[in-house]
């Protein structure tokens, strides 16, 4: 199963959350989700915040439009970005074929 579809315009990413790691950082696919390692602790909202600036630095796009779709209380989410201005060299080191 694939980690991540477009849908329309935008990328829909399966997520495994690790809040609290050492640093920031694509941890590989495991299970159909991309895995990250957050520096923030899952505390007050920080891990999800940290995730979204994240993933709007990687690829290429004000946090406004990256979109937490699923998962708020979870280590497992779902998350939209929309229109991404570019597409970060891990996306497709980690995908697999067919994409």
């Amino acid at each position: 199963m694939a980690w991540w579809r477009e849908e329309g315009g935008a990328l829909v990413l399966a997520l495994r959350v690790q809040p609290g790691a050492k640093r920031t950082e694509v941890a590989g696919v495991h299970g159909g989700a991309l895995r990250i390692r957050l520096a923030a602790p899952a505390v007050d909202g920080k891990a999800n915040d940290a995730l979204l600036r994240f993933l709007a630095e990687a690829f290429g796009v004000p946090v406004r439009s990256v979109a937490l779709v699923r998962g708020h209380v979870s280590r497992t989410k779902q998350v939209r970005v929309d229109a991404p201005a570019r597409r970060p060299e891990w996306l497709q080191r980690t995908s697999g074929s067919g994409h």
